[in-house]
């Protein structure tokens, strides 16, 4: 999927996806705000207003209040790419969520998530 299908996707419609995949694997939605709140400094209600507005993937993290800076700090492979190699920056911010969310989904405890 190209960089440009991805950034318009709506994050209304993508949320959910990454609150399904937590809850398969026995966390919560609460985890999943916790996560997409440290790596973006939205809080609850800032994440519902995003999640009602129907904003893109990409409006998502433009307009986050505060990316967490220890963000540069997440490594490893997502789909097979190197979240630390990946070029695009909007991009990298999108694969730092896909690892967070993957590693909550394999059962790590978020103290170790959230570096």
């Amino acid at each position: 999927m190209s960089n440009d299908k991805i950034f318009n996707m709506e994050f209304s419609k993508i949320y959910p996806l990454l609150v399904n995949k937590a809850i398969r694997k026995g966390r919560s939605q609460k985890e999943v705000d916790e996560i997409i709140s440290w790596l973006t400094g939205y809080c609850k209600q800032n994440l519902d207003e995003m999640i009602a507005q129907n904003i893109t993937y990409y409006t998502f993290f433009a307009d986050a209040p505060r990316l967490n800076e220890r963000r540069r700090l997440i490594t490893g492979s997502v789909c097979g790419v190197k979240v630390q190699d990946v070029e695009n920056p909007m991009m990298q911010e999108i694969r730092y969520l896909d690892k967070l969310i993957d590693e909550l989904a394999k059962g790590r405890p978020m103290e170790k998530i959230l570096r």
